[in-house]
């Protein structure tokens, strides 16, 4: 196969998973468009409603730009580079803004302890910089990749960005990233047994958003690490069609899955049979209700 046909073929490739990241995201926001509706807009808003306008939206600007870049629209290759950066820079911000969510969700299993919370933002913050290092390290620097314009026709190019270092600086920069996710597992773990020792003492039934939100954070680490592991390989020289199917889990799977857990936990409280399933997530006292109405909530967690 000559250069000409390669490119072209690239280019379908590219193509086809724009339209696949374009069509997933759009699909998913119209499929969870009126629970959004019933649980965000018509209620009372709280700190994880900001939390899930902020991933649901700028998640789906991301993802948007991840589909545009490349070939699916002209763009020049000064502009290219810069829409490259704000891919990288975009998701890194996004995965902050997941981290925090599971703080914070840690923060109340654990009744909102000062100490408890100074222990996650003790380390997260250093979580933080390693983000801001990496994505200066790989994404940002001419010497460690660069964006090219391709042209296939006279009128017909699309963009595609070249690394000039191996995969073992993504690597490296993972392992910190995981090990903090795998430390936010083992904590929720922890408040889990807790709770269902407490629970089975005085014969009552497990919460089941504390359930809820430990399987949620088990989720979250395993698309983490394999968001992680993506992000390495795909400085290996991979064949198209491997790469290209990479990059639609990468551009689409987080952006989907993060605010749809958050959702999840509405929606479950709207159809519990709790007698205060009328107020809010947030304002829900449950948590604290004698076992007789069979309540199972807890309250402030969103």
């Amino acid at each position: 196969m000559s250069q000409l046909e390669d490119d072209a073929y690239a280019l379908k490739w590219n193509n086809n998973i724009s339209v696949a990241i374009i069509t997933l995201a759009s699909y998913e926001y119209i499929l969870q468009f009126e629970k959004e509706v019933k649980f965000v807009w018509g209620r009372q808003w709280s700190v994880m409603t900001y939390l899930y306008l902020v991933v649901r939206y700028f998640g789906v600007f991301i993802a948007m730009t991840c589909a545009c870049w490349g070939g699916l629209f002209y763009m020049p290759e000064a502009v290219s580079h810069g829409i490259f950066l704000l891919m990288q820079w975009g998701m890194s911000l996004y995965f902050c803004l997941a981290e925090v969510i599971l703080i914070w969700r840690l923060y109340v299993l654990y009744n909102q302890s000062k100490p408890i919370l100074y222990v996650f933002l003790g380390f997260f913050i250093p979580v933080i910089a390693l983000y801001i290092a990496m994505d200066i390290f790989l994404w940002s620097r001419p010497s460690a990749i660069s964006t090219e314009e391709v042209m296939i026709t006279s009128n017909i190019k699309y963009c595609t960005a070249s690394f000039h270092i191996g995969p073992m600086p993504a690597i490296y920069a993972s392992i910190p990233i995981i090990c903090y996710d795998i430390f936010l597992v083992i904590l929720a773990i922890a408040v889990l047994k807790k709770h269902l020792r407490e629970r089975k003492e005085i014969k009552m039934r497990p919460n089941t958003y504390v359930i809820m939100i430990v399987q949620h954070h088990i989720i979250y680490f395993v698309l983490n690490i394999a968001c992680q592991i993506f992000i390495a390989i795909l400085w290996a020289n991979l064949p198209t069609v491997a790469r290209n199917l990479v990059l639609l889990f990468k551009d689409t799977a987080p952006f989907i899955t993060v605010p749809r857990l958050i959702i999840s936990i509405w929606d479950t409280h709207a159809n519990e049979s709790c007698v205060h399933v009328s107020t809010t997530f947030e304002d829900c006292v449950c948590w604290t209700s004698p076992p007789v109405f069979d309540q199972h909530e807890m309250g402030s967690c969103a």
